[in-house]
């Protein structure tokens, strides 16, 4: 199939990965184009800013603009324009979203890791896109590609193997795919998933119980069935938000706790003020704990 399979961002001068997409395959050929990248991503200094190495199932296209370089893993038969249409793309995203100053003071892989959730409606737009929807950027993109073609390379490059087993452009922090660890849950982090499982469970039984009586005599209460079953799917994706790493994890919480808000608020009868509070009290406390419990540093592991 004919795709994107992988996409990240790089500095240039060190190889430090400052985003990339959260996609996880464990194919031995992904893995071992992994590796050339890695390795690829070192040493981009020596390199024109376009270039493709290509591969029997699996190509790499990088781009590089100043000290910053995008590089996405392709299947081989993805078209070549169409990819870096797609890294042109990236590079538009990330230059609006971040200052040189602060790409040049970050001291930690993957400081950018929000863009991930660019990157990856970006894929996912490209990977569902034809020419003819591209079709202005793709003649732009296409006419540069002849005036200036990008650098050949080979996946199994000799050099890229050298920089993998010698180290000596891997400095700092090559690591292209992040392993995400949160930070330990917190006491207050405890309480507000006991508390939300609570309400979830509240909800579910009343959720029932209204179910069974609206199916068998007032068929107009679905609307409060609804409300009581939408507010325990939240407490259920609260509680996973929490305890996992999600992309978009801030845009999610918020979605989950307007939609506890106004459900309660739409239940306002069948609940008094205090219960309506508390269901809301209970959803905003998990919010925050979603919103501070981050994501741990990575140490540095040099060449690794």
């Amino acid at each position: 199939m004919s795709m994107i399979f992988f996409a990240c961002v790089v500095r240039v001068r060190d190889g430090l990965p400052l985003s990339a997409s959260t996609d996880f395959h464990f194919n031995q050929d992904f893995l071992e184009c992994r590796k050339r990248l890695k390795a690829l991503s070192s040493i981009l200094a020596q390199y024109p800013s376009r270039g493709t190495a290509k591969g029997h199932d699996l190509s790499i296209h990088f781009l590089s603009s100043g000290d910053i370089a995008y590089m996405a893993i392709c299947s081989s038969t993805y078209s070549t324009v169409m990819a870096f249409c797609f890294l042109e793309e990236l590079q538009w995203e990330f230059a609006a979203s971040y200052d040189i100053t602060s790409i040049g003071l970050a001291s930690r892989p993957y400081a950018f890791l929000e863009f991930d959730n660019i990157i990856q409606k970006v894929k996912c737009r490209f990977n569902g896109a034809n020419r003819s929807q591209m079709k202005d950027n793709w003649e732009k993109i296409e006419e540069e590609l002849k005036f200036q073609p990008p650098v050949q390379l080979k996946l199994d490059d000799m050099e890229l193997m050298n920089g993998m087993a010698n180290g000596r452009h891997a400095g700092v922090h090559v690591e292209v795919v992040p392993t995400y660890r949160m930070q330990r849950v917190t006491p207050l982090g405890v309480l507000s998933l006991v508390l939300n499982i609570m309400c979830g469970a509240l909800n579910l039984i009343r959720g029932v119980h209204l179910a069974e009586y609206s199916f068998q005599e007032d068929h107009e209460g679905i609307g409060n069935v609804i409300a009581f079953f939408l507010p325990f799917l939240a407490c259920v994706f609260q509680c996973y938000l929490y305890l996992f790493y999600s992309s978009a994890r801030k845009m999610k919480t918020f979605v989950l706790l307007f939609s506890v808000c106004l459900c309660n608020i739409y239940l306002y009868g069948l609940r008094n003020l205090w219960q309506i509070a508390f269901h809301i009290g209970v959803a905003s406390l998990s919010s925050y704990q979603i919103l501070t419990r981050q994501l741990m540093e990575k140490q540095p592991d040099c060449g690794v």
